[in-house]
């Protein structure tokens, strides 16, 4: 693994090393940003300049090694999840990520579309734990079969639910009782077209606007107008 990305250096690329944490945990037994910066660099890397990126560094700490990488004068990036969105780097042909059991599968999607955009071949390495979840081993059988951003996304709806449409939480099992948001799309849409007719028509029955009322007291109807 650590002699392909020597090999992708010295015929010129560079390399990204994404780590879940920046420090380690007492919570998590997980290998993290700051202490494999400094092994990558002292111990595998010595010959060559690795750099460090992550959430807590000040904004011009930040542009500094992203300016610094993007000039090729740091060859190997050790960072975490921060380089999801940035600047372009098209001479960078290799992303190594550890634990990816951790990441969710848009983040994984995200983080694999900063390598690829120069025109040698990219390589995304992903590296998990055994006792990664059927969840975190789905999510990684994904990865290998598509790189189209469309199917992962409707993948990862599947996967993490889509959360509550009229409440707090962005993903997990809908308070629908039998409909599935991504399989019976259609149906919804079609449902949702007759509730628009029955909300618009004058003369509704008594029953109706009964239940129309209810549903409009409820708080994660109030929820639903917030944005």
């Amino acid at each position: 693994m650590y002699e392909f990305i020597r090999d992708q250096i010295k015929d010129g690329r560079q390399a990204y090393v994404v780590y879940p944490i920046i420090e380690e945990s007492e919570k998590l037994d997980l290998r993290n940003a700051t202490e494999m910066y400094h092994h990558l660099k002292t111990d595998v890397f010595p010959e060559y300049e690795v750099g460090l990126l992550h959430g807590k560094m000040k904004p011009a700490e930040k542009d500094e090694v992203m300016t610094a990488f993007s000039a090729n004068r740091i060859q190997i990036l050790v960072a975490t999840t921060v380089i999801e969105v940035g600047v372009d780097v098209p001479n960078s042909s290799v992303m190594l990520i550890e634990h990816a059991e951790r990441f969710g599968l848009s983040q994984l999607h995200q983080l694999r579309g900063r390598v690829g955009r120069g025109a040698a071949e990219s390589f995304c390495i992903l590296l998990a734990q055994f006792s990664k979840t059927k969840e975190a081993q789905a999510r990684l059988k994904i990865m290998e079969e598509t790189t189209d951003g469309f199917k992962i996304a409707e993948k990862d709806l599947e996967i993490r639910g889509p959360g509550e449409v009229m409440g707090t939480r962005q993903s997990g099992i809908p308070a629908f009782r039998i409909a599935n948001i991504v399989r019976d799309q259609k149906i919804l849409e079609l449902a949702r077209r007759e509730a628009s007719f029955m909300l618009n028509e004058h003369a509704l029955s008594r029953e109706t606007d009964k239940l129309i009322q209810h549903v409009r007291s409820q708080p994660r109807f109030g929820l639903a107008r917030v944005g």
